[in-house]
């Protein structure tokens, strides 16, 4: 009798056991969904992207700086032009008197026409240097500003990633519009931009 009640003992002894990992479990399984779907929640809140092709256009910086480089184009270009038609005008002057002219006199005129040729070409390669070095800086500082104003941005909304999102370069091929900031984004650039400009 006494071995029976042990075995009974250690038989429900068991049972209990047995039933209690049996819920622990469950609860950790019940537990785990829970915090994934919070994860999932959070990680859907802390990352947005904005469309860059929507930020350049309506962002008056960009603007601004693109007037800035038109015009700087232009100018450079309408003074590459006015060289460039007074060489020609040289040369056609030469050529309709060359046959009249001792040869060493043409000799001499040919050279230095060489020479003015070789100097234009060169102010041309210069010049374009010099406009493709502004074009550079300007667009580093274009990039700056966007990128410092939106590390503060992204810290203020509390956002762990912000993506960039065109069609010219479509790294992201689509984001759900809700996670859209670039409205915001141009609104607050440009109020800021404002501000400095003052």
């Amino acid at each position: 009798m006494k071995t029976r009640a042990s075995i009974l003992t250690k038989f429900t002894f068991g049972i209990i056991l047995a039933g209690s990992l049996a819920a622990c479990n469950q609860n950790k399984t019940a537990d785990k969904p829970a915090a994934t779907t919070a994860a999932t929640v959070d990680s859907k809140e802390t990352i947005v992207y904005i469309n860059s092709d929507t930020l350049l256009s309506k962002y008056e910086y960009t603007k601004d700086m693109n007037k800035r480089l038109e015009e700087k184009g232009k100018a450079s270009q309408s003074d590459l032009q006015a060289k460039g038609q007074a060489f020609q005008r040289e040369v056609a002057e030469y050529q309709k008197s060359a046959a009249t002219l001792p040869a060493d006199q043409r000799q001499a005129t040919e050279q230095r026409l060489q020479r003015k040729q070789q100097e234009l070409q060169g102010y041309q390669q210069n010049a374009t240097a010099e406009f493709q070095n502004v074009q550079g800086t300007e667009s580093a500082k274009q990039y700056d500003k966007i990128a410092d104003f939106t590390k503060a941005y992204a810290k203020e909304k509390g956002y762990k990633l912000v993506l960039l999102y065109s069609k010219a370069n479509p790294t992201v091929l689509y984001g759900d519009p809700s996670l859209d900031v670039t409205a915001d984004v141009i609104k607050r650039l440009n109020e800021a931009y404002a501000k400095d400009k003052k």
